[in-house]
């Protein structure tokens, strides 16, 4: 009983603890957001004396985050769509098939995993000006689907895995075609992992920076990411303004993840299991 009473103790001082990590950042971005720079700058962990709820309209004003925010959401609805019509049934025709040639295969979506964009952001640049793809927001959900397909195609795999062949040649005994297999039998079974998929994907998406500050130049289709940049100054930044306007794009992110998450934590959890 003891020992129970000692590790009940202990796992909530640790959850106490991570808590408080994680909400410490969100707690002082949301208090200074509403200070000066001058408060700001003589003491960011002290709270404010006076709200100055006008840092929000002046971020949204100055960065035109209205506009912005749509085409961020624009981007990541893009790459989600075209993420899961492409790696969806690419994880399952890996699923299924073996031998040494789709294990290269495997291999080699493992391994694009790990290159950084920066290493062919110049050549991929020089072909997207030569086909006047630069400033398209549809090119540059076509790059972030490249980015992202491989790590939705190995989740999406540990899913196909999972699903008994028997499923599918009792379809195929049935009358069903291929076609229809994967359509009726396979892709409902694959739900939680495509939602998975969905969420870390519009995440990363949302969120990313070195492509959509290279792709997108003019300023009526830039992301708020690239506004949020914009707002740095070359002498003086107003640090109220700036993180009034973080709040105002993570909070989007925030509300889907909040309603989303026990979705996408069952979603992690099965695949984990399934695998």
């Amino acid at each position: 009983m003891k020992e129970d009473r000692w590790t009940r103790t202990i796992s909530f001082a640790l959850i106490g603890v991570a808590s408080f990590s994680a909400l410490l950042p969100i707690v002082l971005a949301v208090m200074n957001a509403l200070k000066t720079t001058v408060e700001i700058s003589t003491n960011p962990l002290a709270p404010p004396t006076q709200l100055h709820w006008e840092n929000f309209t002046s971020a949204w004003r100055n960065a035109a985050l209205g506009p912005s925010l749509l085409h961020s959401a624009e981007v990541a609805g893009l790459t989600i769509l075209m993420v899961c019509f492409t790696a969806t049934p690419c994880a399952y025709v890996l699923a299924r098939q073996k031998g040494k040639g789709w294990r290269v295969l495997t291999f080699y979506f493992m391994a694009s995993i790990t290159v950084p964009v920066q290493l062919y952001l110049y050549p991929l640049y020089f072909i997207f000006a030569k086909l006047g793809l630069v400033n398209s927001i549809p090119a540059v959900a076509l790059i972030y689907t490249a980015m992202f397909s491989p790590f939705a195609i190995f989740l999406l795999r540990t899913y196909a895995l999972a699903i008994p062949v028997a499923l599918e040649e009792a379809a195929r005994v049935d009358g069903a075609r291929p076609w229809q297999v994967f359509l009726y039998v396979i892709l409902p079974m694959m739900r939680p992992g495509l939602l998975t998929v969905a969420i870390i994907v519009g995440l990363n998406a949302w969120n990313e920076f070195v492509v959509a500050v290279t792709f997108l130049q003019n300023d009526s289709n830039v992301t708020a990411i690239v506004r949020f940049y914009n707002l740095t100054g070359q002498y003086s930044t107003d640090w109220g303004e700036m993180l009034a306007a973080a709040i105002m794009i993570v909070l989007p992110v925030v509300l889907v993840f909040v309603l989303l998450q026990r979705r996408f934590i069952d979603g992690m959890t099965a695949g984990a299991v399934k695998s």
